[in-house]
């Protein structure tokens, strides 16, 4: 089959066109055959982006910028948009993720930096939504910020310095030198007597600090006695109470009059056993019953010593049958007879 020239023009032209177009695209950021997924970002400062400037993602190309336009308005937050797309298939930003405007490099090469939001509770942006924009500080302006206030402050130092150095230079002369010399030695030893005290300081603190260790650790002792006898203070008080409501409870007025009553009644038994009337009082004044009693205890020890002494007067026992001489007793009564008389023994 033969293919006429015309046929192979065409094909070559379509041919070149795409090529073209997908060149174009290439450059302009998107994928070499499309199928990106195009995000936006509003900034206060495009921070000199371009497009075609790479979108990164832990420091590996991602996408590209796709456009960087200035849209103005009354937001001085929201002046220009930025299109970018992400030309990986795998990366998903969840919603809360940032855009930042950034240098790439240390030559200034600005970029697109992504900073993924670690929660993924709220889903994940879909091709076409705006991400929240911010504008990295430069190094250059940070340099800048830190060396600004450091010159300010290198040249008011001097500028305090040179002051100093020419009023000394004023004032330096043989009197000034004696004066400064002793006012020298003077703050030495200011600055000995400081040291010293210093040191007495911090011994009386040691010394204070180990009897407030004393003190904390028996109040912690004593602490811990209180609580392990609290069982027993609260039985005391509950021992205390119950007496004091006993005590109110009772009847003071009828025991007093009670004991009153008793008193009297032994007072008067008393005074008539003192005045001799009644049994008691005849027994403490009359002798006789005394007397009687002296007179049976002297009869009874005699009887005793005379039946000691002569036994067969009052007990006689009869081996052969003969006759019984003498008080006749019976078994019992001979019985208790001997117990007396070894009791008296």
């Amino acid at each position: 089959m033969k293919i006429s020239k015309e046929l192979k023009t065409g094909v070559i032209t379509v041919a070149a066109i795409g090529l073209l177009v997908a060149g174009v695209n290439f450059l302009k950021g998107n994928s070499f055959f499309g199928g990106d997924d195009h995000y936006y970002a509003y900034f206060a400062d495009a921070g000199q982006l371009s497009p075609a400037s790479a979108v990164n993602l832990n420091g590996v190309t991602v996408g590209r910028v796709q456009s960087v336009i200035y849209e103005g308005g009354s937001d001085s937050t929201r002046l220009v948009k930025v299109s970018f797309n992400i030309q990986e298939d795998n990366i998903k930003m969840p919603i809360g993720s940032i855009v930042e405007i950034t240098s790439l490099d240390l030559l200034g090469t600005k970029g697109l930096k992504l900073l993924l939001r670690s929660d993924i509770s709220q889903g994940y942006y879909k091709d076409g939504d705006t991400l929240s924009g911010s504008v990295a500080t430069d190094m250059i302006d940070e340099v800048k910020s830190y060396a600004d206030p450091l010159s300010k402050k290198v040249s008011a130092a001097l500028s305090s310095i040179d002051k100093m150095v020419n009023g000394v230079s004023a004032f330096w002369d043989t009197t000034a030198s004696s004066s400064l010399e002793g006012s020298l030695k003077e703050v030495q030893i200011a600055i000995k007597r400081f040291g010293n005290a210093a040191e007495e300081i911090e011994l009386l603190i040691v010394d204070e600090k180990i009897k407030l260790s004393r003190i904390l650790a028996n109040v912690e002792t004593i602490t811990l006695n209180l609580k392990k006898s609290n069982d027993k203070v609260k039985a005391i008080i509950g021992n205390v109470e119950q007496i004091t409501s006993e005590l109110v409870t009772s009847d003071f007025k009828g025991v007093i009059t009670n004991a009153k009553n008793t008193l009297g009644s032994i007072n008067a038994t008393l005074e008539k056993a003192n005045n001799g009337d009644g049994t008691l009082g005849k027994l403490l004044g009359d002798e006789t019953l005394y007397n009687e009693l002296v007179k049976t205890n002297e009869e009874l020890q005699n009887l005793v010593n005379d039946i000691q002494v002569h036994p067969e007067r009052y007990i006689h026992v009869s081996v052969f049958g003969a006759k019984t001489k003498g008080v006749p007793l019976t078994n019992i009564e001979e019985q208790k007879l001997h117990n007396l008389l070894d009791t008296i023994k």
